[in-house]
């Protein structure tokens, strides 16, 4: 969501790369995937003489989000490093503006340190329950803990609401909450297109939902450009 509403208001390039070591889904959110995974840059990583080489591996959606795919066999994708993530990441560094990583859930897991060193800022995603926004506090409480005060301070957390109806955990008191703990706090409105876990077409999304999108786009933004401006 996050890459689609910046590629689509973006003239240059953005990608979002799945880092998840234990098989990740990013890329079964684009209508068009390319077949192949963040394995198969790592392989080619020493013969990439420009962008015209990464797009043979990346999937574009509409927007013109690339999208990098995470290994579909656990097996294979559980040797995925650090190193390898290095690779990557500097590899697509060179030919985009913007580069966005999802990460898996093991935030000890060699990948994610590495994801952590390189990041400029962090998003943190939160479910509209009490067990889901322990999780995300947690979450904060460990980054805080382990190096990671500042970009902790800087993050944003999205509050994601994954099912219809009313919550049953207050919104602005979950706002409330992680408000003293990151910047920003951006509200993301249930959609049934999101929630049925396939390929998602931004222009069909709900208008609430594209203008989330939108805000928490500009709210990373500004955030890249207020590190831009104290470096």
């Amino acid at each position: 969501m996050l890459g689609m509403a910046l590629a689509d208001a973006r003239d240059d390039r953005v990608i979002a790369i799945d880092a998840n070591p234990d098989r990740g889904t990013l890329a079964e959110r684009i209508a068009r995937p390319s077949g192949k995974t963040v394995r198969d840059l790592v392989r080619m990583k020493g013969a990439v003489n420009g962008y015209n080489d990464v797009s043979t591996v990346v999937a574009r959606d509409e927007t013109r989000l690339d999208v990098l795919a995470s290994d579909a066999d656990p097996n294979v994708s559980e040797a995925f490093s650090d190193e390898d993530y290095e690779d990557v990441a500097a590899l697509a560094a060179h030919y985009y503006s913007i580069v966005l990583t999802d990460t898996g859930t093991g935030i000890v897991h060699s990948v994610m340190g590495a994801t952590l060193g390189l990041a400029d800022q962090l998003v943190i995603v939160s479910g509209l329950s009490i067990d889901e926004a322990r999780l995300a506090s947690e979450t904060l409480t460990w980054l805080e803990a382990n190096g990671y005060a500042d970009l902790t301070r800087s993050a944003v957390v999205v509050l994601n609401n994954s099912r219809p109806g009313t919550p049953l955990v207050s919104e602005d008191e979950l706002q409330a909450h992680f408000s003293t703990r990151v910047r920003t706090v951006v509200r993301m409105p249930y959609d049934p297109l999101i929630a049925t876990g396939s390929a998602i077409s931004f222009r069909d999304l709900q208008p609430a939902t594209r203008e989330a999108a939108r805000e928490l786009a500009v709210t990373v933004v500004e955030g890249l450009r207020s590190l831009a401006a104290a470096a």
